[in-house]
């Protein structure tokens, strides 16, 4: 089953969107938002199930769906923490910059509670005030949406609380971050509003690439419409989502729509850091690690960050080539304030 949000209001119009992305009939009788239904999963799943049924056999009344009107599948959420459950990456970065590792990192998930009052639509604009001097970068994930999940749930619990599934453009400033970091309290203005696929689906939608914990499929990420990157979720991911929910909920309960993201998907290269495509490689879901990689090889990064105008886009494909989620496609523009 794959649901969406179409922009109205602040919190969207639930709709079942057909499995090939090409149509969708209104939800709003089972549930107005997809917060509602979570917050009733068991109930509204039948009833979602019911129309996702009607609309493939041709049942249900349908209207023409369009990426392009959607907002994130969840425009607000109550909580969006993200983890960094591709180790490499981790590692790559504190290889670049001359620092040791802590063996802890490879045995107890890293997570941060991010901004999730406003998400940005899947074909909205990148808005920066400026384009030198924020670092402007990608980041392409995995993203669960949980029911709830009870304080010092195990992994296995936790995973069972997975509802929905999607991907994200984790947008970072890596101009701001290591400031922030810095003081020792944690990214605020480095992590401006992410960006989700325009359907989010359930685990049973992605049969054999979903294992109950980690999505087998490359995340496809271009920017200014080439290749940058196609690593492999399944590979390389040390941390399944069960338990970085286990390690989120160890100390607080998780209330339903909580969003968890898996952090940047990294692949390694033959126990090394990856390469770029064009090298024979599967490229990179962050401008920040291909940076990492050229400061490692030649000592300095050569790989600008984003600027105005340039365009990021993050899919993912069906083993018959169709799009899974729809496509995040955004452009970096500048930034005017509205005084009205």
């Amino acid at each position: 089953m794959k649901l969406a949000s179409l922009k109205h209001g602040r919190d969207g119009r639930l709709v079942v969107v057909s499995n090939d992305l090409t149509r969708y009939t209104d939800a709003t009788r089972v549930a107005p938002t997809l917060q509602a239904a979570l917050d009733d999963w068991e109930r509204c799943e039948r009833g979602l199930r019911a129309l996702a049924h009607s609309l493939e056999v041709g049942a249900a009344p349908v209207e023409r769906f369009h990426e392009r009107e959607c907002a994130s599948p969840l425009p607000r959420a109550f909580q969006w923490a993200d983890g960094s459950a591709y180790v490499n990456h981790v590692e790559l970065v504190r290889k670049a910059r001359g620092a040791e590792m802590p063996a802890s990192f490879w045995t107890v998930p890293l997570i941060y509670q991010g901004g999730s009052d406003s998400f940005l639509g899947p074909r909205d604009d990148i808005e920066m005030a400026q384009d030198d001097g924020f670092g402007i970068d990608m980041e392409a994930e995995i993203a669960v949406i949980v029911d709830d999940v009870p304080m010092g749930a195990d992994a296995a619990l936790a995973a069972s609380k997975i509802r929905l599934i999607m991907l994200v453009n984790d947008v970072s400033l890596r101009a701001l971050i290591p400031g922030e970091l810095g003081k020792g309290f944690g990214f605020f203005q480095s992590k401006p509003s992410s960006a989700f696929t325009p359907v989010a689906v359930t685990p049973d939608a992605l049969g054999a690439a979903w294992d109950g914990g980690k999505l087998h499929l490359p995340v496809l990420v271009s920017l200014n419409g080439k290749p940058f990157g196609k690593a492999n979720a399944g590979i390389d991911m040390t941390f399944d989502f069960g338990t970085i929910i286990a390690h989120a909920a160890k100390t607080r309960s998780l209330c339903a729509g909580s969003i968890i993201g898996s952090g940047t998907v990294s692949n390694k290269l033959d126990g090394e850091a990856g390469k770029p495509i064009a090298d024979g490689g599967d490229g990179y879901s962050c401008i920040a690690e291909i940076r990492m990689i050229e400061t490692i090889l030649h000592g300095k990064p050569t790989t600008p960050f984003m600027k105005f105008g340039d365009k990021v886009a993050i899919e993912m494909r069906d083993d018959a080539g169709k799009s899974i989620f729809g496509r995040i496609e955004q452009t970096v523009t500048r930034y005017e304030l509205n005084n009205g």
